[in-house]
Order: C-alpha cells, then structure tokens, then sequence
C-alpha cells in the first residue's frame, strides 16, 4: 500500500473536510484529585457488549479511582463519518474503535497516539504474543498506534429449521458428504427463498457495503486490488466469475434477498447468513430456532477463510492521551482479552486454543470453535482496506449499482470502476 501519503490527502480520503488539528498530548497522568472522564467512540449497541465493557471500565477505575469511561455507541453504517466528524469539529474522542477498512488512513495521517512503550510498560502484557499479520494495519515505523483487539473470522450461521422445512439439505449435512461448495449453499439457499423465507444474507452488505462480499468472492480467489494496492483487479476473471455468480444467485435463483429487500436472519427469517461469530449474541433466546455455525463453503479457488479485524486507538488530541493509552492496555490485557474473546477472537496466541474459547463461548461447541473460529483466524485474509478508502469505497459502490440490475452488463460496469479507482489507488 502507499504509506507516504500526505496528512491532507489521507483527510481528504477519510472525508473529512478540514484537515486533522495534530496536536501534541498535553502529557502526564491527571493529578489523583482531577477527574478524568474518557470516552471511547464504538459501533456497537448491542447489550451484552456494553455490560461487559461496562465491566472492563469499572476495573480500570478500581485503581484509577478519578477516571471514568464512557462508551458512545455510534450507527454501524455511518460509523467512520460520524468518527472523522468529530475529529474535524474539534469534538474527538479520547479513544475510538477502527475499522480494518479505514486502518491505514488513522494509523498513517498521525492522528493517533503511539501505543508501543505504554503496552510494553504494562506489566504482564506481553505484546511479543501478538502475531505479525494481525497488527500489520495497526503499526507503522516499529510503533502501534491502535491495537487490534478482535480478529474475527467470518462464518456461515446457519437456521437449519427453515431450510429443513424447504425440503433442502443442511449445511451439516452437505459437510458431511464432503459437498460443502458454493454451487450446494446457494441451491440451498435457492429452496428456502422460493418457500416465502429468505436464502442467504450477507450481513450489514445491504448492497451498500461491497467489501463485505469479499466472504464470497475470495472463494474465487478474486480480490479488488492487486497485493500491493496500486492497480484494479476488478475487471480480471476471478472477480467477473464472482460477481456472475452473486447477481445470478440473487435474480435467478432468489437465493440471496435483492435490493431494498431486508430480511433478519437472527428473527428468524432466513436460511443462512454470513457473519462474524460477535454476532452470536443476537441468536433469540425465546422462541429459539434450530442453529449452526459452520465454515463458508468451498470455492472454485479452494478452500479460504476471510477475517474482520477491529482496532482501538487513542486520539493524538486528546489532553488524557497518556491516561487513554493506559486504559487501552489495560483493556487489551491477556486477562481482558480473554472475557473480550467471547464476542471478538483475540490475536493473542495463547487466547487461540479450544480450551479458552470455549470458556468464553459456551454457545459454540468444541468443532464449531475448531474448524470455524480457530481455522479461520490461521487461514483467514483479512478483508480489504485501502490508503483513501472512504473515497475508494464510495467509488465503487456507485459503479456497482450497475451490478445490481438484473439485465446487468458485469464485465462493462467492472470496467468503469477500475476506471474510477485506478487513479485513487495510485496516490
């Protein structure tokens, strides 16, 4: 990737419409008697994850009685807008979660604090344990400037009530027979969508955010970018064949919900649907449906696996950046990594065992946490990101539209984009 961009391009591709005030921190821990009160910008709501952060804060404060811990929850869709809003106007958070998608824009603009000597100063933290490709987005120069706290593979959850009452074959059943293949998962899901339930969801994709389908179209072996993110590869025929057989499963088969259709898997209300394994908590506890969790299905590429990472970082403006870092690592440390791995799976070596998931997630049995959470994670593609992805993913949102049509020109609409983008990459 292009790691020598300027401070006022990469705000420019954040879009942000003032540059990033880089400041200085003011340094030095509050005096005991000052209160502190930090506020971590985060794109969930949900409840179990606020009670248990709730709980990391009020540890903290155990031993820094003046400090206080705020979580503000801001929409998913929005999120990194909204972030890089406050930013601008002056109003950023002490610490903010990040996505894999925008890491390199944060990490290489100087907007976030550097991490590396509070981490290691903690005691018993042991970042040596971290693995190289989980922080590879998240350091620059030898230094973390955001730590990436989950690294979390995506899955298939699977609804095997609606797909027995189709008439189809369950996913277990289809691993069982050694036909767990793209071709198999969308004729199931085929069957669920034309008995009135919806086939397969590729959550928070909503025809919006395209790079989710990288669940997909990995299995194609097909990427956006090339490896070292300076030319389009949307037009070469892994991503053609892909894309194929996406609009194809959408408007022929109703395998997969079209556009403005939105369908709740979690309700109930479709076969399957592709997701991170954080979203367990959302599986209903009354009136529960028969589930599973199981790997995403063979491509014609092979067997893969894709993983969503997030980070957590401390604004470079904030006056308790010092403070901020020392919750971060406290936050992160083995032990909280531990309870934090219940809904996102940690790159802490010693975190990735069967054992310690499955404490942490007693809703996942001993072969879901093997060869979908633990596999995932040691095979897995991180999803991609980009230097200038705001700009790069709007970019190719609007060229996609074309896509989702269902008399769509695929190779021409993929021309144009690499069109669009081709230069954006370059920068």
């Amino acid at each position: 990737m292009n790691y020598h961009r300027t401070l006022k391009s990469q705000v420019v591709a954040l879009a942000v419409a003032v540059p990033l005030a880089i400041m200085l921190p003011w340094g030095g821990i509050a005096n005991a008697q000052d209160a502190v009160n930090l506020r971590i910008t985060i794109w969930s709501a949900n409840e179990a994850h606020l009670k248990l952060f709730n709980e990391i804060a009020a540890g903290f404060k155990k031993d820094h009685p003046n400090v206080t811990v705020t979580f503000e929850s801001l929409p998913f869709d929005t999120y990194t807008t909204a972030l890089t809003t406050q930013i601008a106007g002056g109003n950023a958070p002490d610490m903010a979660w990040i996505f894999e998608t925008s890491a390199y824009d944060f990490v290489n603009s100087g907007a976030l604090y550097p991490l590396t000597d509070t981490l290691k100063a903690t005691q018993g933290y042991n970042l040596d344990e971290v693995s190289a490709t989980a922080t590879e987005r998240w350091a620059k120069d030898g230094k973390f400037y955001a730590y990436p706290f989950s690294t979390s593979p995506f899955a298939m959850f699977v609804n095997n009530d609606v797909i027995k009452a189709a008439g189809a074959k369950t996913p277990a059943e289809l691993i069982a027979a050694g036909q767990w293949t793209w071709d198999n998962a969308i004729a199931t899901a085929s069957a669920v969508g034309q008995n009135g339930k919806g086939g397969l969801i590729v959550r928070d994709f909503n025809y919006q955010i395209w790079q989710n389908l990288a669940s997909i179209w990995n299995g194609w072996g097909a990427s956006p970018w090339s490896a070292d993110g300076k030319t389009c590869t949307m037009t070469e025929k892994p991503m053609v064949d892909a894309l194929t057989f996406i609009h194809e499963a959408i408007f022929k088969k109703k395998a997969i919900p079209g556009p403005g259709e939105n369908v709740d898997f979690f309700a109930g209300n479709a076969a399957m649907t592709i997701t991170q394994i954080s979203r367990a908590s959302l599986l209903p506890k009354d009136n529960p449906f028969s589930w599973d969790l199981v790997p995403l299905p063979k491509g014609p590429a092979g067997d893969y696996a894709l993983i969503g990472q997030a980070g957590i970082g401390v604004m470079q403006t904030g006056k308790n950046a010092k403070t901020a870092a020392e919750f971060v690592a406290y936050m992160t440390s083995p032990e909280n990594s531990a309870k934090l791995s219940q809904f996102f799976p940690s790159a802490r070596k010693s975190l990735l065992n069967a054992e310690v998931l499955k404490k942490t997630n007693p809703l996942l049995s001993q072969e879901q946490i093997d060869k979908v959470v633990i596999s995932g994670i040691v095979m897995g593609k991180v999803i991609p990101g980009h230097t200038g992805f705001a700009q790069i993913q709007q970019a190719v949102r609007s060229g996609l539209d074309a896509v989702w049509r269902p008399d769509a020109d695929i190779p021409g609409a993929l021309q144009k984009i690499c069109g669009q983008i081709g230069p954006l990459l370059k920068r």
